[in-house]
Formats: C-alpha cells, structure tokens, sequence
C-alpha cells in the first residue's frame, strides 16, 4: 500500500478560535515556562494509532507537545470504538486523518505530520529519521519487534517507548513502566494476551497509554543539553530501571 503523507498546522486562526498565545499561556501556567519549553520542543512519533497510540497522542497533544508524528495505515473499523479516541463519525477514515482533526481541535497549533503507510523494515530508517521519541504503539508483536530491533540498531541515539500486556480488565498495578536498556523502556504487564477473552478493553488499555505518554513526558522534560548539543536523557531516567 502506498503512503498518504500530510505536515502541518490547522493554518489560520478561524473565528471564535483563541490564539496561539492564549493557547500557549494557558499551557504554560499549568506546568511552569520551562517545562512547557522543553514539551514545546518535543519530536514525538507515535506509530500505530489503535488503543495504546491514540490515547497517547491525545495525552500528549494535550501538554503541548510541539511536534507529533502519526503513522498507521489502517482505517477506523467500528470495532475500535470501545478503546480508541475515535468517534461514529470517523469509521471508514483513514486514523491519520482522523486523529489529527481531533488532536488539532484540542490545540490548533501543534504541527502534526501524518505518514498513511505500513511500517516495514524497508521503510522503517525514513519514517522515523526526524523523531527524537518513538512511541511503538502496534497490536502485531512482529511489527513491535521490527520497530523496536530496527529503530534501535538504525538510530543509536533515539529512545524507544513500548508496550506488552494490557489486556482484560482489572490489575491495574501490575502495569508498570522498566528500563530495558538505555535507549528502551517497556509498559505493560508483559503478559496478558489481547487474544484471549475478555480481549482489549478501553479502562486497562488507557493505563498503559498513560504509562507511555507520562514516560515521554518526563524524558522530554528532563533532557539537557550535552556539549555537542545534542538532547541527553541517559542519566535523568536511571529511576526507571528498577
């Protein structure tokens, strides 16, 4: 299948819409100048916009990210409404579009790049060579491990965030967020399988898409800058690793 490639703000500032700096003050007043700052700076692909990614767009659209990048090449499916940020409206759309309509009603400013394709080790180097935090956010535990072992070995320096395990319903504390290894951190529970009954309900998939978009979160609030520039975020997630 080929790629619908999109970029870009909603435009123009449309009647009855606050502007960029009410939106922005706003943003900034509930999480302090600096914080907001560095949110605002974030480079953010979220790939695969089902239950988990969906929701961490939303979260993340929300605090003011300022960079998101939405790749999925699937359509909303009426079988999705029961955990994904998708309405009656938009079934048949493709979830790109969809998602960032939604998104920039919550915050037209955002720039918000959307690649309508499938992920393949082929194109995997491409898609996320402007990101700096991938969010895996598949259903297929091959497209996971191709995301995971290609992004790792292709881009050294960028962090993956993932997920195993949210499926049923209750248990809500054995979802939890470990440091696999510097650049990937795994959510979930590691366990349950979203084949077996009662499958992927909306309460326990949204805990583990809280889980991923507050990771991110707090790696891009607390980078700092190395002496070659570059955006460090090593020694500021260490906690994680226990």
């Amino acid at each position: 299948m080929g790629s619908l490639h999109m970029q870009g703000t909603a435009g123009e500032e449309r009647k009855g819409q606050l502007s960029r700096e009410a939106v922005e003050e706003a943003l900034t007043l509930r999480h302090g100048r600096t914080v907001q700052e560095k949110l605002k700076a974030g480079k953010v692909a979220v790939a695969g916009l089902g239950g988990l990614g969906s929701n961490v767009a939303f979260s993340l659209a929300r605090i003011g990210v300022g960079s998101l990048h939405l790749i999925d090449f699937d359509r909303v499916d009426v079988t999705n409404l029961n955990r994904q940020q998708y309405r009656m409206c938009h079934v048949g759309r493709y979830k790109t579009e969809a998602l960032k309509e939604e998104l920039l009603e919550i915050n037209p400013y955002l720039e918000i790049r959307t690649d309508c394709v499938r992920m393949t080790e082929e194109n995997l180097g491409e898609l996320f060579r402007e990101d700096e935090i991938i969010c895996e956010a598949f259903d297929d535990p091959e497209c996971k491990a191709i995301l995971v072992n290609g992004v790792l070995e292709t881009f050294p320096e960028k962090v993956v965030v993932s997920a195993s395990g949210m499926a049923g319903y209750g248990r809500s504390n054995e979802i939890r967020t470990r440091k696999v290894t510097e650049h990937f951190y795994l959510c979930g529970d590691e366990v349950s399988d979203s084949q077996e009954e009662p499958g992927l309900m909306a309460p326990r998939v949204a805990i583990c898409a809280g889980h991923e978009a507050n990771l991110i979160a707090e790696l891009l609030i607390r980078r700092r800058d190395n002496d070659g520039g570059q955006t460090d975020i090593k020694e500021e997630m260490r906690r994680n690793q226990k």
